[in-house]
């Protein structure tokens, strides 16, 4: 006896029309229509950013930015796939020259910030949702603490970068406000020290020598019955039962 009848679309990637399983993520229906994604593909979680693509409705103006492991595939999508987005990444260290503050430092090394025009083509793009003009203007401000944490669930898909008239490397400019934000304005983390110190004591080699003589299916077993930390756990309640890691 045959299943029920599979709702089926249309859209088009890179030029070519594809009919599709309806209720797909973009990246599942092109997979399921014997595409192959050698790059353009990481994490398949919404959290690498690697699945960058545009796309506009059939008949539709706005252009959208979005990631195909997360987006719906829906009738009449034209897709564009952007596999890698060339941009500024500024090389730096993280020492500070004598003269610089954090937030000086951060500017020099990323000064088109202060052409922002304000058009609100990045934040309009961003596939999850961040104000991008708002954390560059924070930047701009010298408030680095406030640009950190609204670009921090940014996935560095570069989407942003590709409609800015300032060409404004927004997420690398992000990264440096968070990694000079972290480095000298917040205070040292005491777990991570306490962490540090037991890695450089040796107190974790029995421990790994056991995990690399297991075989790959008791290594992936093993990862299969990991704790997790619950979806509505308040931020810094959750502990495991096993504490060996800690």
């Amino acid at each position: 006896m045959a299943g029920p009848k599979v709702a089926t679309i249309t859209i088009a990637f890179d030029g070519t029309e594809y009919t599709v399983s309806a209720g797909r993520t973009i990246l599942v229906a092109l997979e399921e229509a014997g595409l192959r994604f050698v790059r353009g593909v990481g994490c398949r979680g919404g959290v690498c950013g690697a699945c960058t693509v545009l796309y506009r409705m059939r008949d539709a103006h706005p252009l959208v930015a979005g990631l195909m492991c997360q987006d719906e595939a829906k009738h009449g999508m034209e897709i564009l796939s952007l596999p890698y987005i060339p941009q500024k990444k500024a090389v730096h260290r993280m020492e500070l020259p004598p003269e610089n503050s954090p937030e000086y430092q951060v500017l020099s090394l990323y000064p088109e910030v202060n052409n922002c025009v304000m058009c609100g083509e990045c934040s309009r793009l961003c596939p999850v949702g961040i104000d991008v003009m708002g954390y560059v203007g924070m930047i701009k401000r010298g408030d680095l603490r406030s640009a950190a944490q609204q670009s921090f669930t940014c996935v560095q898909c570069q989407a942003c970068v590709l409609r800015c008239p300032s060409s404004i490397s927004q997420p690398n400019a992000a990264l440096a406000a968070r990694r000079f934000h972290g480095r000298y304005r917040e205070a040292p983390a005491e777990h991570l020290a306490k962490a540090l110190e037991k890695v450089e004591s040796g107190h974790y080699r029995s421990l790994f020598r056991k995990v690399r003589r297991l075989s790959g299916v008791e290594f992936q077993a093993l990862y299969q019955r990991r704790e997790r930390e619950p979806d509505d756990a308040p931020p810094g309640t959750w502990l495991p039962e096993d504490r060996s890691l800690i």
